[in-house]
């Protein structure tokens, strides 16, 4: 695991916390969708084939502008892909290493090792092709934002023609769930945009689904082995207070 576990007490906080629809948006008039989603509840779990598809969302389409800084590739392992899907995958990116024995630094294919490759050197060279709006990183996006995940699926699917009378800035796009309804990013979804590997028809619901769901596995890698965490020491806790229950009566049985 890339995260050290938390104890008990936090598995069981962690798991209750995800147990229903995350915290509502904090701006009037934002419309949050409420997804069902696999992972909510003290026994939630990911879904792997809807990781998986969402990280081809990822990789597909968010790529472009979004890093994913906290993420080794060889962490897909933990998502259901092979080792040798894995090192496809690092393989397909170009990363900069080096002093080589020259001195100079050299461009080599990536390795599981590698951390994902960011699509922008710094942050001014990714304002400058974001006409000044920064895209964020999103390893952590389904934790940082109120709401959570229903928060980020809102956004992707709430792009609209803007109502009649509303002022629209320069460059910016309406979306329903965005604070103040004006977003940079364009619409990063379109029907068929990707071609999911296991036939599932790629529509806009389909594919946010699937990305959120990636995107909260990659914000809570450990979240399965809290939630299992979390109900093993229910579990022990109810034992005990049996047994322990047990021995009194057995102590005091013959006391008036």
């Amino acid at each position: 695991m890339r995260r050290p576990l938390l104890l008990a007490a936090a598995a069981l906080a962690s798991g209750l916390a995800l147990a229903g629809p995350g915290a509502s948006a904090a701006e009037e008039g934002q419309e949050i969708q409420h997804e069902a989603w696999s992972f909510y509840g003290i026994l939630g779990t990911f879904d792997r084939a809807a990781e998986q598809r969402g990280f081809q969302v990822y990789k597909d389409v968010c790529a472009n502008c979004h890093s994913l800084n906290l993420l080794a590739y060889r962490d897909l392992a933990e998502i259901g892909l092979s080792s040798e899907e894995v090192k496809a995958v690092a393989a397909g990116v170009e990363v900069q290493d080096g002093p080589n024995d020259q001195g100079q630094m050299f461009e080599r294919p990536g390795k599981p090792s590698d951390p994902f490759k960011a699509p922008f050197a710094n942050e001014q060279a990714a304002r400058a092709a974001n006409n000044g709006a920064l895209p964020p990183d999103l390893s952590l996006v389904v934790k940082a934002r109120a709401g959570g995940p229903d928060y980020v699926y809102s956004v992707l699917t709430g792009f609209k023609e803007a109502p009649a009378g509303f002022k629209m800035a320069d460059g910016m796009n309406y979306n329903t769930a965005f604070a103040g309804h004006q977003i940079a990013m364009p619409p990063p979804l379109s029907e068929g945009v990707v071609t999911y590997a296991d036939g599932t028809k790629a529509s806009v619901p389909q594919m946010a689904h699937d990305v959120v769901t990636f995107l909260a596995w990659a914000a809570n890698p450990e979240l399965e082995t809290r939630h299992r965490l979390g109900v093993k020491s229910i579990i022990f806790l109810v034992i005990l207070a049996g047994l322990l229950f047990a021995v009194k009566r057995k102590i005091w049985a013959d006391v008036h």
